[in-house]
């Protein structure tokens, strides 16, 4: 397994935020557009801009999704961070945003 890896992530709205979260991880979780490489468990330290905060959240999680390179469709590369349990209060502030937007079916970054 590759040593730890930092990531920054600014999302500037909503909808873009909707797309890239992924509650139906247990504890949550944030879609990273890269071309880097990474492997599925690898940990992963991500500093999360949200929309219209200038806070950076840190973040530590696993890989638990990789769209790579070259990946068919109109897919982005990156991968899926699946939030840690240390997170929680990240978890809570996302879904405070999304609030009577997650139960519809908008498209994601991931499935």
């Amino acid at each position: 397994m590759s040593a730890q890896k930092a990531l920054s992530l600014t999302i500037r709205d909503i909808p873009t935020l909707l797309m890239a979260y992924m509650p139906s991880l247990e504890r949550g979780g944030i879609f990273v557009p890269t071309r880097e490489r990474y492997e599925l468990g690898q940990e992963v330290f991500v500093l999360l801009t949200l929309p219209e905060q200038s806070e950076r959240l840190p973040i530590t999680g696993r890989v638990v999704w990789v769209s790579p390179e070259g990946v068919s469709g109109r897919r982005v590369p990156g991968i899926g961070v699946h939030f840690g349990r240390e997170d929680q209060a990240v978890r809570d502030h996302i879904e405070t945003l999304l609030a009577g937007q997650l139960d519809k079916a908008a498209p994601t970054y991931t499935l």
